[in-house]
């Protein structure tokens, strides 16, 4: 089977501002603009084109279109196995944490059980369970067994099934499996003898079987235990100088940390692992710095508009510096690497050519992949489908690094799940920067809406809602003092800024469609995603205490500048080029 493990390559002072009223939108893609004629894969030259198409030049998203898929799920990289639909369906409802937990009735146990068999026995070939699944679906099923609440724990239709399943599949399961399903032999009774017994095979996988005895009996470890069973193990793959270890083993470590909810010390373990991978970050010579952390599995369903905010703010000199991959599961969704790459921009570039682009007055922002940031989290994106469910390392990827500036540092992040904003701000803290922000946007992406909150939204926090830390600008910042660092928590109300509410544009997947309103805003296309583009840029900059954002309208004012002079849009464009020349 081939493997899942990639090669290694205070509070808000809001005021009220009439907004500017928006045209008719003019239909992008599949409609022709104007009375223009129609182009290879649905877009239009127009002969009374927009300005933003004057400028950009139609060629941009025409040659990508050529060269790219336009939907996000076509970023998936090519011969990556897929999962067994039946188990990751069983996983998604089993490996997730105490009070999230659905119990699998009698006639699904059956299923997957029986799934699991006929793969063990060869008989799956097409659909084959993977490893990395078996690893993770019978870790949720032990850390069940051992930790959970009545409630979640095994329900009757799990044990019947298992009674009828197991002493077949003792029979054919890999031993490090029948380990993870009984670690103790506490479980399975008279067929669980494997697991005590059991210590794996080499240094690192010995290590990691040792942390797994205390994962799957709910526990946890310490910051040092956690740092060295990641070194030990990462990067995976075959083309790795380390030894391989087992899918399973790490399958079944990765989620069962998560499902156990990582104490701080094991997440600042996860974010700090791998600093000194490729030696001491550059520092660029700039005066702020923002470090933007999106969720890594990208946007399925709304208009992600954090790479033209990164535009709009560079055009005043608050640089940005986005991270992340071209496709991750579990969603797939639109990221700001495919974007740019559909654009034609280079998206591999080094951390040190990224410190180019910050510090070019033509650009001042830049994209990391993590192939090139951070090879070991990269290699194991394969077996992150094949788990299901977020892994720790979904929260601390989101909080690093991989550039330092001599000036001002600043971080924001996105986040959905409640529990996870306190733990992101901890991570922020202990990495010194001036400021920090998370914000719970759309799609526990970044992007604040400006669409009124609706009487019957959900419970838990709202979209909008914000918290952070920022330095007072008159306060000399000492990476030794956390008391010089203001508190804040708030819920943005766009209608108070001035802002119409208005629908969050839908782009269901399509990088294309996601590109097209990014760029008509950029081109001075008044609407929803114009308001959300300077909405972000003007509340980060406000939040974070960034210079001359103090006033929140002043920091809308520069915003709108910055998008209606055209400087946005030439950034934009000027970056495509430049990414290709830096060395």
């Amino acid at each position: 089977m081939n493997s899942l493990l990639r090669p290694q390559l205070p509070g808000l002072s809001l005021g009220t501002r009439r907004a500017s009223p928006a045209p008719a939108p003019r239909r992008l893609g599949a409609l022709a603009l104007g009375s223009g004629r129609r182009c290879r894969r649905g877009m239009a030259v127009a002969s009374a084109a927009p300005s933003w198409l004057e400028e950009v030049g139609m060629e941009v998203l025409e040659e990508g279109g050529r060269r790219n898929p336009s939907v996000s799920d076509s970023y998936r990289p090519e011969g990556l196995p897929r999962p067994n639909a039946t188990v990751l369906e069983a996983q998604g409802r089993v490996c997730t944490g105490p009070g999230q937990t659905r119990p699998l009735g009698e006639e699904q146990a059956m299923r997957v059980l029986d799934t699991i068999l006929r793969s063990a026995m060869g008989e799956l070939k097409d659909e084959p369970v993977s490893n990395a699944q078996l690893g993770a679906f019978f870790a949720g099923m032990t850390i069940r067994a051992n930790s959970f609440p009545e409630a979640t724990q095994w329900s009757e239709g799990e044990r019947r099934a298992m009674t009828i399943f197991w002493p077949r599949l003792v029979q054919v399961l890999p031993p490090e499996v029948k380990f993870i399903a009984d670690p103790e032999g506490t479980i399975m009774g008279a067929n669980g003898l494997t697991g005590p017994r059991y210590i794996g095979q080499g240094t690192g996988e010995m290590r990691l079987v040792g942390a797994l005895r205390e994962v799957l009996a709910g526990g946890h470890l310490g910051y040092e235990e956690v740092q060295c069973v990641l070194k030990d193990i990462l990067p995976a793959g075959p083309n790795t100088n380390l030894t391989v270890v087992s899918e399973a083993l790490l399958a079944a470590f990765l989620i069962g940390q998560r499902m156990n909810r990582e104490t701080d010390r094991e997440l600042k373990a996860y974010c700090l692992a791998f600093d000194d991978e490729l030696g001491p970050p550059p520092v660029a010579d700039v005066k702020s710095l923002t470090h933007y952390g999106e969720p890594y599995d990208g946007n399925t369903r709304f208009f992600r508009s954090t790479l033209f905010v990164a535009a709009v703010r560079a055009c005043y000199g608050e640089s940005c510096l986005l991270h992340g991959v071209e496709w991750m599961p579990p969603k797939g969704g639109i990221t700001e690497g495919q974007m740019l790459k559909f654009m034609g921009a280079n998206t591999h570039l080094t951390p040190t050519q990224a410190k180019t682009l910050l510090e070019d007055e033509n650009t001042g922002f830049a994209y990391l992949n993590l192939q090139e940031a951070c090879p070991p989290l990269h290699s194991i994106i394969g077996l992150r489908e094949h788990i299901k469910k977020r892994p720790p390392l979904a929260t601390s990827e989101k909080v690093q690094q991989f550039v330092r500036a001599r000036g001002r540092e600043s971080m924001v992040a996105g986040f959905y799940h409640e529990g996870y904003e306190d733990p992101l701000l901890m991570l922020m803290r202990r990495r010194t920067v001036h400021a920090g922000l998370v914000v719970k946007g759309e799609e526990g992406a970044l992007s604040m809406t400006t669409k009124e909150r609706s009487a019957h939204a959900s419970k838990g926090l709202p979209v909008n809602h914000c918290s952070g830390f920022r330095t007072p600008n008159s306060t000399n910042f000492s990476e030794a003092d956390g008391v010089s660092r203001e508190s804040f928590r708030v819920i943005v109300n766009a209608q108070e800024l001035g802002f119409e509410s208005t629908e969050t544009p839908r782009t269901d997947r399509s990088v294309l469609k996601n590109l097209e309103l990014g760029l008509a805003a950029l081109g001075r296309e008044k609407g929803a995603a114009y308001d959300r583009i300077v909405l972000n840029a003007a509340m980060v900059d406000h939040l974070l205490g960034c210079s001359g954002a103090e006033d929140i309208n002043a920091a809308l004012d520069r915003a709108r500048e910055a998008v209606d002079s055209g400087k946005a849009l030439r950034r934009l464009m000027s970056y495509i080029k430049i990414s290709h020349k830096v060395s």
